[in-house]
Order: C-alpha cells, then structure tokens, then sequence
C-alpha cells in the first residue's frame, strides 16, 4: 500500500483553478464571486475560533485547511481579474510583517508587549499617509466588516487611548443602568403608540447604546464580550435541550407546554445544574 501523497499549497491552489476552469469546472463554484463567498470566510473564521475554544485540535487542522481554501479562492477570484494572485498575498502580507516587527528584523529597541503595540500603531497610521489617505482621528482604519460588538470593543479601545474613557468600571455600570432607564421609557412609547416607526427607531438606538455601554462594561473588567456571550448562548442551549428532554420524558414535546409549565421545567433545569455544581 502506498504512503497518501504528501500536498502543498501550489496542489491546492491547483484544486481551485480546476474548480473555476469555465471548462469542466464546478457549476457551483463557477458562480461566486468575492460578496458571495464573504460570508463563509466570516463562518470559517469562527469555525476555527470554535476548534480553539474547544480545544479540539484535530477540528482545528480541519477547520484551517477550511479557511485556507476561502483565501485560496479569493486570489483565484482576484487573478481571474488579473488584479492579483495567491503569490501577491502572500508577498505583501510577509513585507507587512517584516515592516511592522522592526523590533525583531530591524534595529528599533524590543521593549514590552505595549511598546510593541504602540510601534504597530504608529506604523499603521504611517502606512495609512503613506497610502494618502487623510482620516487622522484615533478610529481611523477601524474595519466595518467586523461583528458590531467587536467594533464597539474597538472604538472604546482607540478611544481610550487619547484619555476618553471612564475612569472605572463603577461608573459604566451607572451609565448602564441610566441606559436601561431610556430603554424603558422609550419601551412605553411604543407600547402608546403601535405602528409608530419613529418610536421604534429610538427604541432600537436605545438597545444600541445598552449593547454598547454593556461592551464596554466588559472592556472595563476584563471580560471577553464574544466569550462571554458564546458562554450564555451554550447555557441556554444546554438548559433548552434539558427542557425538551423533560417534556419528552412526561410523554411529549415542549411546545405541548403551556408558558408557566415551561417556566417551571426551565427553574426544574436550573435546580439541577445546581445540584450537579454546574
């Protein structure tokens, strides 16, 4: 029995040409372009996030190799268009790390972690004048095409960094609670006036602001707002599958379930995380 053929990027670089070839190719990939195939590099991207937190690290091989084959695809997309190809990828992001490490392949001073990080900064705002753009504010190059809740953690961060942030984590918890406050107000407004698209849009920009204040509460103490919210979302997952095994036991489905009975298997489940330590 022959040893599996050992495969570097150039076969799978190879693989997606033969994919895109309008002669032979895959009908579905044939049809992509970049806005269609963005979404499953986001998707990709978490799968590999999922994997680490998990700590499952044949899924992470597994799930690299998937968001590998999503920047393959997009530089077989780009040299379709004879903008440029995988080599160029990879040539500016080697030159970008080389330029920003001159600590480590020129001859700038190392220092610590957060003079290493003030360095990156200062030679990104380099790099964006360089490029001729002109945004000098502190948020400048902050991308859009991040989670929101990531971006808020981001526009704090670079906020903060020119001294305007809460001084403690007390008082943004103070401004939660103020926000909750407008929440409810605007909560009645809605509630009085049904179909008023102007009230539903202020309540929608006061959860934003309760989104954001409780993003940068988490900021402030060290908390991981994607972790934590991940870490909520498998409770509930957890406690609603428990939920639909205690309906199935008596007999049928949780939908069976009027909204108190369902409110008391919730309380059941949450007794018996208790009891188990969980």
């Amino acid at each position: 029995m022959s040893e599996p053929k050992t495969r570097d990027i150039q076969d799978l670089i190879a693989i997606m040409a033969r994919l895109r070839d309008p002669d032979g190719g895959c009908p579905w990939d044939l049809e992509q372009d970049f806005a269609s195939i963005a979404p499953y590099t986001i998707e990709e991207a978490y799968e590999v996030a999922d994997a680490i937190a998990r700590g499952d690290l044949p899924a992470l091989q597994d799930e690299l190799g998937d968001l590998l084959l999503q920047v393959v695809f997009h530089a077989r997309l780009a040299e379709e268009r004879a903008a440029f190809a995988f080599g160029d990828v990879v040539g500016a992001i080697c030159d970008k790390m080389l330029r920003r490490h001159p600590h480590v392949f020129g001859d700038a001073d190392r220092g610590d972690s957060a003079a290493v990080k003030d360095a990156w900064e200062r030679i990104k705002r380099e790099e964006r004048a360089a490029r001729g753009e002109t945004d000098t504010s502190a948020l400048a190059g902050i991308a859009r095409g991040l989670p929101e809740w990531q971006r808020a953690i981001k526009l704090q961060q670079r906020a903060a960094r020119v001294g305007f942030d809460w001084p403690a984590p007390m008082p943004v918890l103070d401004k939660l609670r103020e926000e909750v406050g407008e929440v409810e107000v605007e909560f009645a407004a809605v509630a009085a006036s049904p179909g008023d698209a102007s009230a539903q849009a202020r309540l929608e920009a006061e959860i934003g602001d309760v989104l954001f204040v409780a993003a940068n509460m988490a900021r402030h103490v060290g908390v991981d707002v994607g972790r934590a919210l991940r870490g909520a979302n498998l409770k509930f997952e957890r406690r609603f599958r428990a939920m639909e095994a205690l309906a199935a036991e008596a007999g049928g489905t949780l939908a069976d379930h009027g909204l108190e009975a369902q409110e008391a298997l919730w309380q059941r489940v949450k007794s018996n995380e208790r009891d188990d330590g969980t």
